[in-house]
């Protein structure tokens, strides 16, 4: 356990705002979702908490509608995740409870207390905007704290591939600090690497001034300037975390292509999203968009700015 998760823990109490809440439905998805979550509340030494949204609503349809056997059915998805949890982690704090609320609503109230939320993804498939599917990309879009989307495996009991925590930097160190934060944290939590990949493109014609050619002449060129505006953005996450280690990766390209094509061996890809809400909502951005359809590997959509 990291010295910063040891951090979390007040004797037997878990300090409010350091848990970790998993969204379950009794999909495969979201058991593998929970099963992340509860390695990643070891890995933090933090408590776990399973929510499973229910609420009772009257549908138009001509059925008989039992209010009390849907709620013992709700009831049932919750215990039936939390048995395979507590069998599987026998020594984590985990709670488990059925929220009366619509999934949306309900998992942005569960998260606003937590440190984190996870949620399951449907993978891949033909149609990439119905991939991620329209409750998890309102939760993305509307989420105050991380949200990590984790695909179903086939044996969720085992380890993820070690591997490397991806993270996209853009922008100026204030820019990527929440990105940053979040990256490193879970690299020490898990004793993993970090590569940090800052993606860049040629400037149009009408971007060019004196003073823009003039900071890039000043650090030698395009590409030296990206590479120093990377290495600025990591220097206080590097003195803060000493011991993990950090690979600088630059690349001219988009950046959701060039992060799809560093992400293979990932065993996490965090990347930012704008946390201001527009005119018509909240939004999930190009980048964590493509990240969350197409990454081979969980993704941590961490709010910022």
């Amino acid at each position: 356990m990291s010295r910063e998760a040891q951090e979390f823990r007040t004797g037997t109490e878990i300090v409010a705002g350091t848990e970790i809440v998993a969204g379950v439905d009794g999909s495969p998805e979201s058991l593998a979702a929970a099963e992340w979550a509860a390695r990643e509340a070891g890995h933090r030494g933090v408590a776990l908490r399973l929510a499973h949204a229910w609420r009772w609503e009257l549908l138009d349809l001509p059925l008989v509608q039992d209010e009390g056997a849907q709620e013992q059915a709700a009831e049932a998805v919750l215990r039936e995740a939390e048995r395979e949890i507590t069998q599987r982690h026998p020594g984590l704090p985990v709670t488990a409870e059925v929220l009366k609320d619509t999934p949306v609503a309900a998992l942005l109230a569960a998260q606003e207390s937590a440190g984190m939320l996870v949620i399951g993804s449907r993978g891949h498939g033909a149609v990439a905007g119905f991939l991620l599917g329209s409750y998890g990309q309102q939760i993305i879009a509307a989420a105050t704290r991380p949200v990590v989307a984790v695909r179903a495996r086939d044996d969720r009991a085992a380890e993820p591939p070690t591997g490397e925590i991806l993270v996209g930097q853009q922008g100026t160190p204030e820019d990527s600090e929440g990105v940053l934060r979040f990256a490193f944290e879970t690299a020490d939590a898990r004793g993993a690497a970090i590569r940090a990949v800052r993606a860049w493109s040629l400037p149009s014609l009408y971007a060019f001034s004196p003073a823009s050619l003039r900071l890039a002449d000043d650090s030698g060129g395009l590409v030296p300037f990206e590479e120093k505006a990377l290495r600025e953005a990591l220097a206080p996450w590097r003195e803060r975390y000493p011991h993990v280690p950090v690979t600088e990766h630059v690349e001219l390209g988009s950046a959701g292509q060039v992060l799809l094509t560093t992400s293979g061996a990932a065993q996490l890809l965090v990347v930012g999203r704008r946390a201001k809400r527009g005119a018509l909502g909240g939004r999930i951005g190009s980048v964590a968009h493509a990240a969350l359809h197409l990454a081979p590997c969980p993704v941590a959509v961490v709010p910022q700015g």
